[in-house]
């Protein structure tokens, strides 16, 4: 039932930035948890016009644990090549993978832990509709719901089946340059070529990084002019910035901001900043533990942690001090791109291996 449920979910597509499709999304979600979950407490809620799902499972408040996932995907509807296809265990289709096959594990994870009646601790599982877009609307209901639990389990999918015990924090700027238009033929002196002005700072945008530190600043989109005969008056440059540490975040901007373009006439004005925080390995390592020795019990091949560089809404619970695991969703791969997949068979023990930990915490506290 479990893999048709992921296909139920798929088949309703809900890109980001369409809250009724993503509410649609929700009130299935719901509808197979008060089938699949005796017990459990529906309530939703909207910010910013982004519909949000909450099921809780009640027990003991001091030892409380948030499921966390996300109902938004990256595709549009109709735009996945080929739509939702099945072969056997691979299943193919948009958000299969990032992150539909996440929140059926997680359904399969409480389901379990309701079967043996009340739980240990309070057990929650958040299924928000931004994170795609950067969770602007999410964020504060994320939060809150971290700081009243103890431990923060994260269903975005593994990294080939590897559980994701770091991430990199992400920063998104913009650099606009502004220097004055003329006629390039007739008089070019009497302009600031903000393409050329902006051109020049590309490689000390780029030079601010440190892969050795795992600092990543990468100029991704470069805009200027508007006719060939006009000496452009304005250019942009966004730039994609990725950090392990929030010092690093730290040097990156007060490096951005001290850039200057060589022309007195012209300005530079920079806009974003860091939007989501590094989820840092100590945040992960007691829950990481506890997950490993669940594993072990469960009789699966040993557990394996890596750091990533994209960013989940388990940035934002970490950085709160909030002991937090990401990566306990479906197997599969290909997230965000043509070929979407994930692996059905996966689910039993994808969902035993949170079910164990939930069961595990609710009994425990682990360290911050």
């Amino acid at each position: 039932m479990w893999a048709d449920a992921v296909g139920q979910l798929v088949a309703l597509e809900s890109p980001s930035g369409d809250p009724g499709a993503i509410g649609r999304c929700g009130d299935l979600v719901a509808e197979l948890a008060t089938r699949w979950v005796p017990g459990v407490r529906v309530s939703r809620d909207a910010r910013g016009g982004v519909p949000d799902l909450s099921l809780t499972l009640e027990g003991d408040p001091s030892a409380s644990v948030l499921l966390l996932c996300h109902l938004d995907t990256v595709w549009e509807v109709g735009a996945f090549p080929g739509g939702l296809r099945r072969e056997g265990r691979r299943m193919t289709g948009p958000g299969v993978f990032d992150m539909k096959g996440g929140v059926v594990v997680g359904l399969a994870a409480m389901a379990a832990v309701a079967e043996h009646g009340q739980a240990p601790g309070r057990v929650t599982l958040l299924c928000t509709g931004d994170e795609e877009v950067g969770s602007t609307a999410s964020r504060p209901t994320i939060e809150q719901a971290a700081r009243e639990s103890s431990a923060v389990l994260v269903l975005e999918p593994p990294a080939e089946g590897a559980l994701k015990v770091g991430r990199k924090g992400v920063g998104t700027y913009r650099l606009r340059l502004h220097g004055r238009a003329a006629h390039a033929g007739l008089e070019p002196e009497l302009g600031v070529n903000a393409v050329a002005e902006l051109a020049r700072l590309v490689d000390a945008v780029g030079d601010l990084g440190d892969p050795g530190v795992g600092t990543t600043v990468t100029p991704t989109v470069f805009r200027g002019g508007g006719r060939v005969n006009v000496v452009p008056e304005l250019a942009e440059l966004d730039v994609d910035v990725r950090f392990a540490t929030s010092a690093e975040a730290t040097r990156i901007d007060r490096g951005l901001r001290q850039l200057k373009p060589r022309h007195p006439d012209a300005t530079l004005e920079l806009g974003g900043g860091p939007n989501r925080p590094p989820l840092e390995t100590a945040a992960a390592a007691d829950l990481f533990a506890v997950a490993k020795g669940i594993g072990s019990w469960l009789g699966m091949p040993p557990i394996q942690g890596v750091t990533v560089g994209g960013g989940s809404d388990g940035n934002f619970t970490a950085a709160l001090g909030v002991p937090t695991l990401d990566g306990l969703g479906v197997v599969g791969g290909s997230a965000h791109a043509p070929g979407e997949w994930a692996d059905l068979g996966s689910l039993p023990e994808r969902g035993a291996l949170v079910a164990g930990c939930l069961w595990q915490l609710g009994t425990t506290r682990v360290s911050s």
